[in-house]
């Protein structure tokens, strides 16, 4: 193999590798909290929000905090307790509804760095009849914080700060944004390659042409 042609193949690598480098990063998601309806055992992902839904006496809602790319691969609330558990030792009353919550604070490896999720809580929270779900988790589980488009932000005062930001996905307690590009240190190395290659390129044509 001549020496152009070695050269040639060095400066193709590199390209290769500088091109692989650039491209998508790891896969990114969003840390917020997420609202789920229970059937029976099963746990569904609501299609509408907590503001707007009106559950029926004995009906069964959940929270629960995690990073997840969207509706499709989200963490369901965990624990199997129902409506006959979590309400066992509150009565019926006349005009009112009876609405069992399941606030599933996640992980920590989902949490935003430097902050702890509490332990998952249920609570049967007694409202009137034409209570939403957000105002039946108003009254177990303040304080609520929502941002300017009324986006559920946090429960029981956590987290403490951030609102459904975009992390990178598996980082955890990290939290790092990603803005999806390679590493500076990487994308250097490749660079030092691409000289290294272009410069054996050059020498070895000179070698021959001289």
């Amino acid at each position: 193999m001549t020496a152009v042609r070695r050269a040639g193949l060095l400066l193709l690598a590199a390209l290769t590798l500088c091109a692989t480098a650039a491209g998508p990063a790891a896969a990114t998601g969003y840390r917020y909290w997420s609202f789920w309806e229970r059937d029976g055992a099963r746990w569904t992902y609501a299609t509408q929000g907590p503001s707007t839904a009106r559950p029926g006496d004995g009906s069964v809602e959940g929270f629960r905090f995690a990073v997840s790319e969207d509706s499709s691969d989200a963490s369901q609330p965990r624990g199997t307790a129902g409506f006959g558990t979590i309400c066992a030792d509150t009565p019926a009353v006349g005009g009112r509804k009876r609405v069992a919550l399941v606030v599933d604070f996640g992980t920590a490896a989902d949490a935003p760095a430097g902050e702890k999720p509490p332990a998952r809580r249920t609570a049967c929270a007694v409202v009137p009849e034409d209570a939403t779900t957000a105002d039946a988790l108003a009254t177990v589980a303040k304080p609520l914080r929502y941002d300017t488009n009324a986006l559920l932000c946090a429960i029981g005062g956590y987290p403490a700060r951030g609102c459904g930001e975009k992390v990178t996905a598996g980082a955890g307690a990290a939290g790092g944004t990603s803005d999806g590009g390679p590493s500076v240190g990487l994308a250097a190395g490749v660079g030092v390659v691409v000289v290294v290659a272009a410069g054996a390129v050059w020498q070895a044509r000179r070698r021959k042409n001289a």
